[in-house]
């Protein structure tokens, strides 16, 4: 941090929030918080899943009100009831999931609500006069007219920004900026949010990557069960002292990894293409295999056909062309049940979609999937003492904070959810695991257990296709690595042999190898041996 900027940090800060308290029936999300958010500065927030800090910046933002406590704004006592009380205050919120109109242009999305006319006459021109003025003062080029549904994922981000900025915000809060951007992407907003703070801006900005927080920020607050734990200037801390402060333990930060022991081939797939209701391929052609012992990562910008390979490859949808034999037996387009039997366990990407029903209690989502199993059933009841008796032993091994296996799956927290649906597949068994995006939206804590899990089970001699738009997570865990860009493999690597940043070059399809050999590679006609 440069002099001038620590020098500004002493005066009195822009935003003060004093003793905020926010309740929800059941939950006490904010307890007494304490945030001061000084002008100019990036100021990182960061948590567990659940800790509080997206609802506290909420209640900046007037989405929530406040239960209790006060805040202070350039010394002011405000009260900001709803989103254009903050925006009155200069003060605008981009969230983790985008508010944008897929098919309407840049120009309509970013003025959407705030357009400029005269005299009851829409002036677009005007508007794109004023958003490219904006682009060009964070150095973001940018076609107004061109239709968000076209545009990558980083672009709707910028653009997002580009609609906050419009509306004359002094103060940005990002929820989670970087969830799905590729590592060129988030060097990108790294530059677009230095030129912000040059220019004055202050950012706030909600994440629990901790790199990210090292990288960019000023200070740092961190919290834990809704309370504030503490501040720290960045050159005061590091990554290990933040995990601490957000677990409230000690945390390992690295994956520790044995060199893989290869058994048999588990699974071989061939030429693998799902097409829509329309016939356009979402995936195209491609072929792997996963030996025992081993980590099969496939890393992707999110939308480019790794949901639909991973639903086909578990029963959820068909495959068009290909086939799946798991050791000799073929398991092209069966249904789930028949893959479960086989021995082929599945952590889908979006635990609530995919992975469990939350009003059924732990101990029926623990069986879920799974229920037909002689263990739980004799085909005309359940036994129910196996089920209870599994879950609880689930529930003591993989550290789920429950009050009981009775309870409904909906009062558990997002990590506890997660571990809950990794500790139904793993406790099966399975000779082949597939795990989608297994630690998306969980805390490091959780993260933590959950990778020495999948380890623990590779040194097992276990096979896993693992799936994650998580890097760190592709890179500290796979083996061999498969990049996926438009529904094919553009590369195939040995995780030790390429870095995050040629990756991400691959996932933007920017490069890509020759696809024999990438097949080649895949099907694992050159191995790790070699």
């Amino acid at each position: 941090m440069a002099q001038d900027k620590r020098s500004e940090m002493d005066s009195d800060p822009l935003i003060r929030m004093e003793g905020i308290t926010k309740r929800f029936p059941g939950v006490l999300a904010n307890d007494s918080v304490d945030l001061s958010i000084q002008e100019g500065e990036i100021h990182a927030l960061v948590g567990e899943n659940g800790a509080g800090k997206t609802t506290l910046m909420k209640i900046l933002y007037g989405i929530y009100s406040k239960d209790g406590g006060q805040i202070f704004f350039e010394d002011e006592l405000v009260n900001i009831e709803d989103p254009k009380d903050a925006n009155n205050l200069g003060i605008g919120m981009v969230h983790q999931h985008f508010m944008l109109v897929p098919p309407l242009s840049v120009v309509d999305n970013i003025t959407l609500g705030s357009e400029i006319a005269h005299r009851g006459v829409l002036d677009r021109e005007e508007g794109k006069r004023r958003i490219q003025e904006l682009a060009n003062d964070i150095g973001f080029e940018i076609d107004p007219e061109a239709k968000i549904e076209d545009l990558s994922v980083g672009v709707r981000q910028r653009i997002e920004i580009l609609k906050v900025l419009f509306r004359e915000a002094e103060v940005l809060i990002l929820d989670e900026p970087t969830a799905v951007l590729t590592p060129q992407e988030v060097e990108s907003l790294y530059e677009i949010l230095n030129n912000l703070q040059e220019q004055g801006k202050t950012i706030i900005f909600i994440t629990h990557k901790l790199n990210e927080v090292m990288d960019i920020s000023d200070r740092v607050t961190v919290m834990r069960d809704g309370k504030e734990v503490g501040t720290k200037e960045i050159e005061d801390t590091s990554k290990k002292e933040l995990a601490n402060m957000m677990v409230g333990r000690e945390v390992l930060l690295r994956v520790e990894k044995e060199e893989p022991e290869l058994g048999e081939e588990l699974i071989r797939a061939e030429n693998l293409t799902v097409t829509n209701d329309e016939g356009v391929e979402l995936v195209s052609n491609v072929s792997f295999s996963i030996r025992e012992g081993e980590v099969f990562g496939i890393a992707g910008v999110q939308g480019n056909g790794q949901t639909e390979l991973i639903e086909a490859l578990t029963g959820i949808d068909k495959f068009s062309s290909g086939t799946v034999e798991v050791q000799d037996s073929d398991l092209t387009n069966v249904d789930g049940k028949r893959i479960r039997e086989e021995g082929v366990g599945h952590i889908p990407e979006d635990r609530l979609d995919r992975g469990m029903i939350t009003d059924f209690t732990v101990t029926e989502n623990f069986v879920l999937g799974y229920h037909t199993f002689e263990r739980y059933s004799n085909r005309l009841f359940m036994k129910l003492r196996n089920m209870d008796k599994h879950a609880e032993e689930a529930v003591e091994e993989f550290d789920i904070k429950t009050p009981s296996t009775k309870t409904l799956a909906e009062s558990l927290s997002g990590g506890n959810q997660q571990k809950l649906i990794v500790a139904r597949e793993l406790s099966q068994q399975p000779k082949l695991l597939i795990a989608a995006q297994p630690t998306r939206g969980i805390d490091v804590g959780a993260i933590e257990f959950v990778h020495k899990r999948l380890m623990e089970e590779r040194a097992k001699g276990k096979g896993l296709l693992l799936v994650s738009s998580e890097l760190d997570e592709i890179v500290s865990l796979s083996d061999r690595i498969a990049v996926i860009y438009e529904g094919e493999f553009t590369g195939m690597f040995d995780a030790d042999e390429i870095s995050k940043e040629e990756l991400g070059v691959y996932m933007t399809g920017s490069k890509r190898q020759d696809k024999e050999e990438v097949r080649r590679k895949a099907l694992g006609k050159v191995t790790l041996q070699e």
